[in-house]
């Protein structure tokens, strides 16, 4: 660190010590204060250790350029990491070091030591200076990072025992809720994202919203969801992100909000924020792959010889309530066309027409059929009803007045 220094100039630095302590002390209790601290708290009794470890290796290092300042750099990297713990900013450690150096540098220049002797001190001392700041900073930084690598496993398993099959008992929930510095709401939403940055995302949506990673997307509660302007707020935060946003329940329920945003956002079509609640039908018709094909061709399997017009017709009655005027003008068809159809509607369906129950799934199939589902029964065979190829379709497929 030093560099040829005259011959006494060591003598005079150690001689000097008790003095040195004293002034920079006295400096960094004037500084501290500045930030509303002192050096009575265990920070401060850990700086004054530290102050006058640094002032004895900075003192023994000029008498032997090649001391070791390991020692030194470890109790400044530990306070480094106390400024973190106690809630400091990363630069008010390095505020203290830099006026602590100028105010020695200011008593060693009133010392009648030699011009040379000043510039080897003067380089030295501020180059301590800096590397004591930089393991102060050091030691902050990781604390930092461990610290959110903590808040990220104690958040994760709250959101996790929120969402797990089995509901926590209360004072497991509470428990967890108390490590992560989360306040237990009367209900929630899980909001489930595209993406592996939950911590950004949570970080961004403020107003106590948690997240974490589960089975590579991130999951959001968010906490009193029914909040003035917080979902407005959510739905600019996810801008251009698809997401999924599940129902607004009951804390203990927050399973089901989780369970239906994770499917949503697997099976729903669409960008940007998706809100559950307002497709429930196609989340219902949708959950499980393959059902609604089982469902369409079996209830679709009377229909025989039925074309694509005969099936569209009879899901307009359907929606319709069997009402044939409105059918007909939901089809842009003539309203004997569509007693035609019917007609022969009637002799592959018969009596089924009239239960409540069999006209629900009929709806639902034709609903699932005309929309493209797949065309096979269970076993993958072609079902009977199978949709005309647009070249073979009649140009009058989109409804006239004509039969089809």
């Amino acid at each position: 660190m030093f560099q040829d220094l005259p011959d006494g100039v060591a003598a005079r630095l150690r001689a000097l010590k008790p003095l040195l302590h004293e002034r920079v002390l006295d400096t960094i209790r004037t500084v501290m204060s500045a930030q509303g601290r002192s050096l009575t708290g265990g920070q401060g009794r850990g700086l004054v250790l530290g102050v006058e470890t640094a002032v004895d290796a900075f003192v023994e290092a000029a008498a032997s350029p090649s001391a070791d300042l390991t020692p030194s750099r470890a109790v400044f990297t530990r306070l480094g990491r106390t400024e973190f713990r106690e809630g400091h900013r990363v630069d008010a450690l390095r505020t203290i070091l830099t006026a602590g150096g100028r105010d020695l540098w200011a008593f060693l220049v009133t010392q009648d030591l030699p011009p040379a002797a000043l510039y080897a001190l003067a380089s030295a001392l501020f180059g301590y200076v800096d590397e004591l700041a930089g393991a102060a900073v050091e030691g902050y930084l990781d604390e930092q990072e461990k610290n959110a690598r903590d808040w990220d496993t104690v958040r994760r398993r709250l959101i996790t025992l929120l969402v797990q099959p089995d509901p926590p008992g209360g004072a497991a929930l509470q428990a967890a809720a108390d490590a992560a510095r989360w306040p237990l709401p009367g209900t929630v939403a899980v909001v489930s994202v595209d993406g592996t940055d939950a911590e950004h995302l949570a970080r961004t949506a403020g107003n106590g919203v948690i997240a974490t990673v589960i089975d590579d997307a991130t999951r959001m509660v968010v906490p009193s969801p029914g909040t003035a302007g917080r979902l407005a707020h959510l739905a600019a935060v996810l801008a251009g992100r698809r997401a999924a946003l599940g129902p607004a329940v009951a804390l203990a329920s927050a399973r089901l909000s989780y369970r239906i945003s994770r499917r949503a956002l697997r099976i729903l079509p669409g960008d940007g924020l998706i809100r559950c609640d307002d497709r429930l039908l196609e989340l219902v018709t949708g959950w499980e792959p393959g059902l609604m094909d089982r469902l369409a061709a079996r209830e679709l399997a009377a229909a025989g010889e039925l074309r694509e017009p005969e099936l569209e017709t009879l899901h307009a009655w359907l929606r319709e309530q069997g009402q044939v005027v409105a059918a007909a003008a939901a089809l842009h068809a003539h309203p004997q066309t569509v007693r035609y159809r019917m007609r022969k509607i009637r002799q592959a369906f018969g009596a089924t027409l009239d239960d409540p129950d069999a006209r629900l799934r009929l709806q639902l199939a034709l609903r699932h059929r005309l929309a493209g589902g797949h065309r096979g029964d269970a076993t993958g065979s072609p079902s009977a009803v199978a949709r005309p190829s647009s070249s073979t379709r009649p140009a009058s497929a989109a409804g006239s007045g004509r039969d089809r």
